[in-house]
């Protein structure tokens, strides 16, 4: 039976970020946790991380749909080199 939570570390290594950048996530509210134990462990349950990557994927959808993955530098180039500022 697969396990039904996850540890931070576990969440931090199926989305290939920090275990800092999972505590982020979760202290944000942005990926629904709880704490367990004495100690206060934080546990994601692997139907919210699941929900979590789907958020993700609509956002970065919507996000290319509007044309907002472009670089800063890809859009100085595509508008031109800046003015030299007058002096």
């Amino acid at each position: 039976m697969p396990a039904r939570f996850l540890p931070l570390a576990d969440v931090a290594e199926i989305l290939s970020v920090s275990s800092a950048q999972a505590y982020a996530l979760v202290r944000s509210g942005d990926l629904p946790a709880i704490k367990v134990g004495g100690r206060g462990q934080w546990r994601v349950e692997t139907t919210e991380l699941e929900d979590y990557i789907q958020r993700m994927y609509s956002q970065t959808r919507a996000l290319v749909e509007r044309g907002g993955l472009e670089e800063p530098e890809d859009a100085a180039r595509r508008v031109g080199p800046e003015e030299p500022a007058e002096r």
